[in-house]
């Protein structure tokens, strides 16, 4: 895998790391109905258009098999297609933007364990938690900082 900084976000890309969002969320993000990830995908391509960094890990064929997405130091979105969860690909794309872009802070569905456990092992530990997530639905959110680069 190779990680690279997109410098041109084409239809074309942006169409491919929708699928990687929809895949990813589908197998992480239990807590939401089907209609809740048809209706958040509309907004997907405006965020990944208009975030400030965006790095995605390529395959060998050069298709994206995971994206990040961090502006002012904040890990905005990673998503990691379902079939290359556990292989080191959140890992390295997180270590990535800590060291080149100062990411020391993110938000995370507390509905979602293995995230919240992943990014305590990066070294990030819980600050505050909201009842509502940022559209107002009644999904909690854990904001995470850093204390430590693993």
């Amino acid at each position: 895998m190779r990680i690279v900084k997109v410098t041109d976000r084409t239809p074309d890309l942006t169409e491919q790391l929708m699928e990687v969002w929809e895949n990813s969320v589908r197998a992480t993000h239990l807590f939401l109905s089907d209609s809740e990830i048809k209706e958040i995908k509309k907004y997907v391509p405006q965020a990944l258009n208009e975030i400030e960094h965006l790095i995605i890990a390529e395959d060998e064929t050069g298709r994206p098999a995971a994206f990040m997405g961090t502006e002012n130091g904040m890990l905005e979105m990673l998503f990691v297609s379902a079939e290359e969860r556990g292989k080191g690909l959140g890992t390295r794309l997180l270590r990535y933007g800590m060291k080149h872009f100062d990411v020391e802070r993110l938000a995370v569905n507390e509905q979602n364990p293995q995230a919240r456990e992943f990014y305590e092992y990066m070294g990030f530990h819980v600050c505050k938690r909201t009842d509502l997530d940022e559209q107002g639905r009644p999904y909690p959110l854990l904001y995470m900082t850093c204390r430590t680069v693993r």
